[in-house]
């Protein structure tokens, strides 16, 4: 895939931390699949949605994902916008569960799976932020991301799959 210019500007490199996160992610494969669905098939546009699971000092482990609605209808090849309705009904539905949000994903159609500096403006600390890299249409990489100790930058994250090892925090598929 070729990586658009604006991704090797100095902008965009700004918003990475070349040294990795001390914490990593596990997720269930369901997860990995329904995020890989909903990006095949949200392609041309960005979608997103947020991560369930639990946070410990070894890092995140998802048990699942929802799909949110984008509301950035007018930028939605390279944009998003969380419907903010569906993040409430997560967060209320996961009341006494035991779990909680504890991120948000979202796909870049044809560019990397790399956090611009639109994404570090909106991201929150401690949450993990998995992009998936869809290019023509077909999945390409999965990388996770969080911000890091001095909230200015985000540092990657290894993801393993509970039951299938993704090497160096990505997977092509």
């Amino acid at each position: 895939m070729n990586e658009p210019e604006r991704f090797r500007s100095p902008e965009y490199l700004n918003v990475l931390d070349p040294s990795p996160a001390s914490q990593a992610c596990q997720i269930e494969p369901s997860a990995i699949q329904c995020m890989q669905q909903w990006a095949e098939s949200g392609y041309p546009n960005e979608i997103c949605g947020l991560l369930i699971g639990t946070i410990n000092t070894q890092g995140w482990l998802i048990s699942k994902v929802v799909q949110i609605d984008n509301l950035n209808h007018a930028r939605a090849s390279d944009r998003f916008q969380l419907d903010p309705a569906g993040y409430q009904a997560v967060d209320k539905s996961l009341r006494g569960s035991g779990e909680e949000i504890i991120g948000v994903f979202h796909s870049h159609p044809d560019c990397p799976a790399k956090p611009s500096p639109t994404d570090m403006e909106n991201a929150w600390e401690g949450f993990l932020y998995p992009i998936i890299s869809v290019h023509q249409g077909k999945i390409h990489e999965l990388r996770g991301w969080c911000v890091n100790d001095a909230g200015k930058q985000f540092q990657s994250v290894p993801m393993q799959s509970i039951s299938v090892h993704l090497q160096s925090g990505s997977t092509s598929v």
